[in-house]
């Protein structure tokens, strides 16, 4: 049976880059770069992508280009006979399983504050503290957070079915280009804000002395960190749209497109939060909490807030959703290809894995709270945890090892796979620094994310 395949280059483009944006860059990547001095932070976070980022995405590629196959399938075609390569392509398949279980509910927020903004809820509120209780009211009610949990899920099954081309590729296209319009229109509007120059200067203006406060190495290692992740690399999220990619461009080409969007997003994100922030005196560097706390804050006090509001959560439901079914996707193909069900049998067999999977994580807010692993960490905590301190460094360095070293498939067959087609191609002289320095660099990486404070 022949492998589908995307109707178009951009449709390629555009669906791998919905699988790398995600709540990472418009969520993360401006308090991040907030807690890290700004404009250092940006700076050094282009450079890590350069030289850590792109080369293992193109492995990714690479990999499923040549295999033709979800991870497992494309391990065993490519991977030196009686080696077990492919068993790593079963963790990374149990990675995305983990990973989708809490991004789900998560997703499920931005859908639900888009709804609350859109449906006047924010209308009549102007104090901080009633904020707050909302985001922690909605955090408490279980059956609130399955309905938007549950939206989420289903609807990135539904689309899955359809198919590679006329769901995912034809419905992330339109997510994805509504997703750029409306960063666009949200940037434009929060640099007109008053106060936006102070804004923009904290954000991309390089200040040595914010760096030295924060400490050189906390900043370059999350600046190395959030380069790393942002691509979504180490459990075959990526692999997967190689096996569906044509020949006729190099992946280098290819890797460095869909980064730069990638990242085109996530710098347009501080766009729209710096100046806001700024302009309304809220502090840009206080977490996780500035999505649900601190921005509905500003667009409630913000003339035409509601508004504002409704497209800032919408972006960010486009942006999340673009990777639920990048990654639902994964898990699907993954049934086709290892046990032979048809597309709507393995949708069907995921929708009800992941439902039931992302029950605890949804409860880990509510009724069961008290629930602690490691006597700190709650569910949602552990479950990204295994995802983002083990399951994708490790990974990465799995592939990195298989596509430079003999035992795996060979730096030779990568490389001809990568600079197959038009496009930028790869140089033979990289072979020492991916061969040795990077495993290092994504090391270092896994040995920071699993011993930092969290």
């Amino acid at each position: 049976m022949e492998r589908e395949g995307f109707k178009s280059r951009l449709g390629f483009i555009l669906v791998s880059a919905g699988c790398a944006i995600g709540i990472g860059n418009v969520w993360k990547f401006p308090y991040v770069a907030g807690q890290n001095g700004g404009g250092v932070f940006v700076l050094l976070y282009l450079f890590f992508l350069l030289i850590m980022g792109i080369p293992v995405l193109t492995m990714e590629l690479a990999i499923g280009r040549a295999g033709r196959k979800s991870i497992v399938g494309a391990y065993k075609k490519l991977e030196p006979k009686g080696s077990k390569w492919h068993l790593h392509g079963w963790i990374c398949t149990a990675g995305c399983y983990l990973l989708m279980i809490y991004y789900t509910v998560v997703s499920g927020w931005m859908v639900n504050y888009g709804w609350k903004f859109a449906s006047g809820q924010f209308a009549q509120i102007t104090e901080p503290p009633e904020i707050e209780n909302i985001y922690n009211s909605m955090l408490s009610n279980p059956l609130e957070m399955l309905l938007f949990t549950g939206i989420m899920i289903i609807g990135g099954f539904l689309v899955c079915s359809i198919g590679l081309k006329n769901g995912i590729e034809r419905v992330t296209k339109f997510m994805m280009l509504a997703l750029l319009g409306l960063i666009i229109i949200l940037a434009v509007n929060s640099l007109t804000l008053k106060g936006a120059g102070e804004g923009l200067a904290f954000y991309l203006v390089p200040n040595l002395e914010r760096v030295h406060k924060a400490g050189w190495i906390n900043v370059i290692s999350n600046a190395m960190n959030q380069a790393f992740f942002t691509l979504s690399l180490g459990m075959a999220s990526m692999e997967i749209f190689g096996s569906y990619m044509s020949r006729d461009n190099t992946l280098t080409g290819e890797a460095v497109r869909i980064t730069a969007l990638d990242t085109f997003v996530a710098i347009a994100s501080g766009l729209i939060i710096f100046p806001a922030c700024f302009s309304f005196g809220v502090e840009p560097s206080q977490g996780p909490s500035l999505i649900f706390v601190a921005l509905p804050n500003i667009f409630v006090n913000m003339p035409g807030g509601r508004i504002w509001g409704t497209l800032f959560f919408v972006f960010m439901s486009f942006a999340s959703f673009s990777t639920v079914t990048a990654v639902f996707e994964n898990l699907i193909s993954s049934g086709i290809d290892n046990f032979g069900w048809s597309r709507k049998k393995s949708t069907l067999i995921n929708a009800v894995i992941i439902s039931a999977a992302s029950m605890p994580c949804l409860l880990g807010f509510n009724l069961w709270e008290n629930i602690r692993i490691f006597g700190s960490l709650g569910i949602m905590d552990f479950e990204d945890l295994l995802v983002s301190s083990l399951i994708l460094p490790i990974g990465a360095i799995v592939f990195v090892l298989f596509c430079t070293h003999r035992f795996g498939w060979g730096f030779e067959n990568y490389l001809s796979e990568a600079n197959a087609g038009r496009g930028i191609k790869l140089s033979a002289k990289l072979l020492g620094y991916m061969k040795y320095v990077l495993p290092l660099l994504i090391l270092f990486i896994f040995i920071y994310g699993l011993f930092s404070p969290r």
